[in-house]
């Protein structure tokens, strides 16, 4: 694919370098080589720009010209992103139900679905066109799934969830497990309260492998349009996820958290139980959320406190042992 090309698909403007240069591929800016583009959309990365052996750079509209070829571009990320698919090709699953597929009589399947091998459907479960479901696969009773519908193996939808269209469940996935909710009686066991309502996906979203989102016990866990929730994630019961919200690697939500639009929670961000993070909102990793966040502000640390508040408490606590000792000198002294 010519250079030229590619700057026309991706609506950037080429400087440098032969419009006629030939790519085949994508790389990391340190790694890439001949033949091949990668981007820069970090700051650190500056250095290597100017030194990468690529036929062509990604950039931003106002990133400092280097000798090599530049496709400026607004968003130079969301580009890179586009330029892999013009090089790497999925796999293509034709339709068709693979011999050791079991469906049950009352489901509904829409037409041109793969069904893999090993995939089990319940009973009156209803799914839309276009459906991928790879090995072991299982649908519990009544679920409702909308078009383009893709599976990867050992995904899980349980009992009367709800998912949306254009929704991509990736390896062991659990959609709809039970709540974590139990009430202990006079005696000190634990009594497990029955988790009654279901698990409802909206349409756009994608949940990375082994995230669990759990159904709730009376009522629904939410999570809404465009939402996308990394490995491990953990989405306790009776919770809600507002649009393109973003919960990074091993976050975890309580039960009944809510969560706004647009929100990021960077990884290993825990929010305690009945808490409201407003839209907008960023948690910085490995933050601890135990109250309300307002929209627009960004958090860190634990308990989660202001960022740049945060960065300053930081910045004081390398020097407490010396802040310490200077106290312990001044005292003996009076």
């Amino acid at each position: 694919m010519k250079l030229a090309q590619i700057a026309s698909a991706l609506n950037a403007r080429l400087e440098n370098g032969s419009p006629d240069t030939e790519i085949t591929g994508v790389a990391g800016i340190e790694e890439a080589a001949p033949g091949q583009i990668a981007f820069v959309g970090n700051p650190k990365y500056d250095a290597a720009a100017r030194t990468t052996r690529a036929s062509g750079v990604i950039v931003a509209e106002d990133f400092p010209a280097i000798a090599t070829a530049m496709l400026r571009s607004k968003n130079p990320y969301l580009a890179f992103a586009r330029a892999i698919e013009f090089f790497y090709h999925p796999p293509k699953y034709a339709p068709g139900v693979h011999a050791t597929a079991v469906i049950h009589p009352t489901a509904k399947v829409g037409p041109d679905a793969h069904i893999g091998p090993y995939v089990f459907i319940d009973e009156h479960v209803e799914i839309g066109k276009n459906a991928v479901l790879l090995a072991h696969v299982v649908i519990y009773q009544r679920a409702k799934i909308g078009d383009n519908f893709f599976a990867h193996a050992h995904a899980v939808v349980r009992e009367h969830c709800r998912i949306g269209s254009n929704v991509i469940l990736q390896n062991g996935v659990i959609i709809g497990a039970d709540g974590f909710g139990f009430a202990k009686d006079d005696s000190g066991h634990w009594n497990k309260i029955v988790q009654s309502g279901p698990a409802v996906v909206e349409d756009d979203v994608e949940v990375q492998a082994n995230a669990c989102i759990d159904r709730a016990s009376v009522g629904e866990t939410h999570v809404a349009r465009g939402a996308k929730v990394d490995n491990l994630v953990q989405v306790g019961h009776g919770s809600r996820v507002g649009e393109d919200a973003l919960l990074c690697a091993q976050v975890g939500l309580a039960g009944s958290t809510e969560i706004g639009d647009k929100v990021i929670l960077a990884g290993q961000v825990g929010v305690a139980g009945h808490c409201k993070i407003g839209d907008g909102a960023i948690a910085t990793a490995q933050s601890g959320i135990p109250n309300d966040v307002p929209a627009g502000a960004v958090v860190s640390g634990y308990p989660a406190i202001d960022n740049k508040l945060w960065l300053r408490c930081s910045a004081v606590f390398n020097k407490l042992p010396e802040i310490a000792k200077a106290v312990r000198a001044k005292s003996e002294k009076a």
